[in-house]
């Protein structure tokens, strides 16, 4: 790939969205992390439901930031009905709004090697008492802090 290849390659993030704000932050600070590691200049988070940007207006920002290519990653751990039916839909709107940029549809996050290694690294911490829900999930502050804690 050139040079000009990556400047014009965008990544587009998509998870499914939640009415928590905290769990959609972590999306977002997700892209401003890959962004900062330069790897492709243009990265923006978006949702298929439930919170804002949606998936047309985080297609729409990376063509307004001249992207010609769009690699559209989805936040999301398996092949189920949302990737299967929604995505792909997803990606043939944005296709056709945004004639002669190319959006493509990346696979889930799993299965995959490394997606096995982090579930086992959290077994690992639960089993020495780190990163135990704990109290109701509308006090934020306490929904992940250790056992014991």
């Amino acid at each position: 790939m050139s040079d000009r290849d990556t400047e014009t390659t965008a990544v587009l993030l998509i998870a499914h969205g939640s009415r928590r704000p905290e769990a959609n932050a972590d999306l977002h600070e997700l892209a401003a992390r890959l962004a900062a590691e330069g790897l492709r200049p243009i990265v923006e988070a978006c949702f298929l439901e439930l919170a804002e940007p949606d998936i047309p207006a985080g297609g729409a920002a990376c063509v307004a930031r001249g992207a010609a290519k769009v690699l559209m990653i989805p936040y999301f751990l398996s092949a189920g009905v949302h990737l299967l039916r929604d995505l792909t839909a997803a990606r043939d709107e944005l296709s056709a709004t945004h004639p002669g940029v190319e959006f493509v549809l990346g696979s889930p996050l799993g299965p995959h090697r490394l997606l096995d290694e982090l579930v086992a690294a959290r077994v690992e911490e639960l089993g020495r008492g780190v990163g135990a829900v704990r109290d109701s999930p509308e006090d934020a502050a306490t929904l992940f802090r250790p056992m014991g804690g």
